[in-house]
């Protein structure tokens, strides 16, 4: 008997989680591909063009794909935590540091060191600008939308004009190093980017009282001010770490394709950046959040598309299918539905219950 009270007890912890709603979503899309091909998830080696021996494969397409949106995702968690709205112009952003990223390549011989210190002026540049909606959320308290929508108007004519008024491309095999291989290692360097920047952001949480201050200032600002922590600042801080994110997945996604274009890089990834915090059951309206979630969202967006890739659907129809499938996991998601069946589970454990109570009662 006690074993099966433990077992109910998990079963309602497990039912209330935040995380259930995008596990079932990737069991549902994981399930559906298996069924449809078994070799979905494959995993094969072949040479690539440099001659190395690198690992492909849906399942390797997919974490490699999701890199630029995971990393937008954990800086969009906790600007809509502090903030209570979302940062979009992350896109427009990530296009600005991309061209700055370019026009420091493009000036000088490339080196590994040089395309270090073109990331770092890339992150200097998309954190003042980061800093710039920061500064117009936290101190003239405009909607985080409203005022990102001069950024999401301007951000690329900006990326255009650094370049002037170029689309220049830059050529060179250690770009590999942000957006391809490493010689002599078989997994995509932006997985490995991806792995490094989630470790660094969970250390940082965890051993810092990062996470809980920006959670306090998204719940109740008035109170966290009471308790010392300065709302301003907070959110100030959390532009700052979005525009790492933003220099960061910018970079990338040039040393991918090998130029700027400011129209297309990372474009309507905001709106990705958004839906993955919401699919991994993080609410819109700041207060607590939970990072796995909205990595776990991500990767499930970048599933969809690929699994939609497979099936041969255009490039036209992928983001009405998205839509639709989105739509369907944000309700499941929403607090009206969670609440339902949390009421349903209640009332199903109450009578099994009363069922176990009427058979021991029986059985004596």
């Amino acid at each position: 008997m006690s074993n099966e009270k433990t077992f109910s007890a998990k079963l309602k912890k497990l039912a209330s989680s935040q995380l259930i709603i995008p596990i079932i979503a990737l069991l549902i899309l994981v399930i559906f591909n298996l069924i449809r091909d078994p070799s979905f998830f494959s995993i094969g080696i072949k040479t690539n063009n440099m001659g190395n021996k690198v690992l492909t494969g849906n399942l390797i397409s997919i974490l490699n794909g999701a890199s630029e949106l995971v990393i937008l995702a954990i800086g969009m968690t906790f600007v809509t935590s502090a903030t209570k709205g979302q940062d979009i112009s992350v896109g427009a952003c990530a296009a600005i540091a991309g061209s700055v990223f370019v026009k420091i390549l493009r000036g000088n011989t490339i080196t590994v060191p040089l395309i270090l210190l073109a990331v770092l002026v890339a992150c200097l540049v998309a954190i003042i600008f980061c800093m710039f909606n920061g500064l117009l959320i936290a101190k003239f308290n405009i909607q985080p939308m409203i005022a990102s929508l001069i950024l999401f108007t301007a951000g690329r004519p900006i990326a255009y004009w650094i370049n002037g008024g170029a689309t220049p491309n830059v050529e060179s095999n250690l770009l590999g190093y942000l957006g391809g291989f490493i010689p002599g290692i078989p997994i995509p360097s932006p997985i490995l980017i991806v792995i490094l920047f989630v470790i660094l952001m969970n250390v940082l949480l965890k051993f810092t009282t990062l996470g809980l201050y920006i959670q306090a200032v998204g719940i109740n600002e008035r109170a966290s001010k009471q308790n010392g922590i300065n709302p301003v600042f907070m959110k100030m801080l959390v532009f700052v770490i979005l525009g790492v994110c933003v220099a960061l997945a910018g970079s990338m996604n040039v040393c991918r394709i090998g130029l700027i274009n400011h129209e297309k890089i990372l474009l309507d990834i905001e709106m990705d950046a958004i839906l993955a915090v919401a699919i991994g059951g993080n609410s819109l309206g700041g207060g607590k959040f939970k990072l796995s979630g909205s990595i776990l969202g991500a990767y499930i967006i970048q599933a969809l598309t690929t699994t939609l890739y497979a099936m041969k659907v255009s490039s036209t129809d992928i983001k009405a299918y998205k839509a639709i499938v989105i739509i369907i996991i944000v309700v499941v998601g929403s607090p009206v539905v969670k609440e339902w069946f949390g009421k349903t589970f209640k009332k199903i454990s109450a009578k099994t219950a009363k069922n176990e109570a009427v058979t021991e009662q029986e059985a004596k």
